[in-house]
Formats: structure tokens, C-alpha cells, sequence
């Protein structure tokens, strides 16, 4: 900013539309501008993601980075992926009463995925 010049003060004509707004209309409003600003990027992510995003996710899971790979790809194959590979992970550790590692120890081998196909259909 240039030296002498100042921003106009424009804060009370600004806020004139929420001006008379109680604290419970303004905790609302702030939820409601949220939700508009946060609904487009959730719905970015569930329609968008990427093979490395997804390992990311298995990462953070406690799967190893050997099996990710395999998991993702066998995602893919089967058109698992708009699921989330976590997800799939997640659900076949359900329905088999085992771990979110074993399970995805067991996706890696090769096994279990008829199961968990099946678990999105």
C-alpha cells in the first residue's frame, strides 16, 4: 500500500444484514456459509481421487506399502475404486471379524476379493 492512502472503514455498512442477527442466528449462518463453502469440495472428493491418494489412505491405515499397490490395482480391476480402497479394506475386516491389517494383508495375497466385491454390490 502506497504511503497516505488508507483503506475505506466500510465494517458498519457491511455487516448491516446480520447487524440484528442474535448469537444462535449468527452460530447458524456461519454453519450455513460453511456448508456451501465445504459441499462442493466434499462432493470433488468422493467423485475424484488418484491410485496414489488411495495408497496414502491404506498407509494410513497400518497396511503396508507392498500390499497398497496391490490393493489399489485390484480396486481397479474390479471397479472398486469410486468406493474408496480404505472402505473396501474396512468392510471385508467387518464382515470377516478380522483386522483392518489382515484384511488388507489378505487383499494383497490375491484373496478375498470375490467377498468384497461382493460387500458393493
Amino acid at each position: 500500500m502506497k504511503s497516505g492512502m488508507r483503506r475505506e472503514d466500510d465494517f458498519q455498512e457491511r455487516r448491516k444484514h446480520i447487524a440484528n442477527l442474535t448469537d444462535e442466528e449468527l452460530y447458524a449462518r456461519f454453519w450455513e456459509l460453511t456448508e456451501q463453502v465445504v459441499a462442493p469440495l466434499l462432493e470433488l472428493g468422493k467423485k475424484n481421487t488418484t491410485p496414489s491418494v488411495e495408497r496414502a489412505v491404506l498407509l494410513r491405515m497400518g497396511i503396508s506399502s507392498l500390499d497398497t499397490q496391490k490393493i489399489v490395482e485390484g480396486c481397479m480391476d474390479r471397479g472398486l475404486m469410486g468406493h474408496g480402497t480404505g472402505h473396501v479394506v474396512y468392510k471385508l475386516s467387518k464382515e470377516k471379524g478380522i483386522s483392518i491389517r489382515e484384511a488388507g494383508e489378505m487383499l494383497g495375497k490375491g484373496e478375498g476379493w470375490d467377498e468384497a466385491a461382493a460387500l458393493f454390490k
